[in-house]
């Protein structure tokens, strides 16, 4: 597993757009870490990579935000107000977690995962993100890549 710190809100959303512009259909990343740790700001940065335009807020009340005008679709979602995998099935958002037509940034990925992470689909790969605060704006990103 690597670990990044970030020294700043700026640090974070560049760590999320450089990741952007690596970033190739199929991919899911997920996202762990308490409330104010920088998931949104670092699927933001992600999403700048990727050459979204559109402003990138929570969709914590949507459960999903599409974007298009990227070079790929971009996916984000925040599962926080799903409590378990039934109920994310039962939201009709498996199909971004297992097989998604773009990139996909999942905010509480927790809420999905069963350890160790479920079988990908081919051409899947998955990043595991976990995110802590470290001090009043430098947090600890620690990642791991699994699939294709």
């Amino acid at each position: 597993m690597a670990t990044i710190i970030s020294h700043s809100p700026g640090q974070t959303a560049a760590l999320g757009e450089e990741w952007g512009r690596q970033a190739r259909a199929g991919w899911l990343l997920g996202l762990s870490g308490g409330l104010g740790a920088g998931k949104t700001l670092l699927a933001a940065g992600l999403a700048r990579g990727l050459g979204v335009t559109a402003r990138v807020p929570s969709p914590t009340f949507a459960l999903v935000h599409e974007y298009r005008d990227g070079r790929l679709p971009f996916f984000h979602l925040d599962l926080y107000r799903l409590a378990t995998r039934a109920d994310v099935i039962g939201a009709g958002l498996e199909e971004y977690l297992t097989k998604p037509a773009g990139v996909a940034v999942v905010e509480w990925i927790e809420r999905w995962l069963d350890e160790p992470p479920w079988p990908l689909a081919p051409g899947v790969r998955f990043r595991r993100v976990e995110m802590k605060t470290a001090g009043q704006t430098s947090r600890e990103i620690s990642y791991e890549d699994f699939g294709g």
